[in-house]
């Protein structure tokens, strides 16, 4: 039987991941919409969010042991933010022609785990930015992403 690789050997190593999302942040500081909920990040946001996806994809847990991250720690950075459907598409767009123009393996299975984890992870950030706490335990794991289906519906109120 032959071993498939985690989302994260298949897209390649850590600095795949830390050159996609240094252009993408270069891109989202220029942009009209998303410059200014961003232009106030501080200068480890771009390593930190490299490092999530990463340990997200089956990646070393740099984000949880280097960085000193969980992900309620990174809801916690999305409340309050009173994010729009607008920016979130925006930002979408803007990370998925840089995927493109970094080489981001394309291929079609790659790609659709690829952007299922963003539209996942971006519906979240909008809606945990209209609230005013945290709704995470600290204690909760981190999302492992891999080749497949999601697991049903969102339904935020059930665990």
């Amino acid at each position: 039987m032959k071993k498939i690789p985690t989302l994260f050997e298949w897209a390649g190593d850590i600095k795949t991941f830390e050159g996609l999302f240094t252009l993408f942040y270069s891109k989202v500081l220029k942009d009209d919409l998303l410059g200014e909920v961003f232009g106030n990040m501080s200068p480890e946001h771009v390593k930190h969010v490299s490092h999530f996806v990463a340990e997200v994809f089956g990646g070393d847990p740099l984000y949880t042991s280097k960085d000193g991250g969980s992900h309620s720690h990174m809801i916690g950075k999305h409340i309050g933010k009173m994010l729009t459907e607008e920016m979130r598409q925006r930002w979408v767009h803007l990370l998925l022609q840089t995927a493109d123009e970094v080489g981001l393996k394309s291929d079609p299975e790659f790609r659709s785990a690829f952007v299922g984890y963003i539209e996942w992870g971006t519906r979240l950030a909008v809606i945990n930015s209209h609230l005013k706490v945290n709704p995470m335990d600290t204690n909760e794991p981190m999302p492992k992403w891999g080749w497949g289906e999601t697991g049903g519906p969102y339904l935020p109120n059930q665990n």
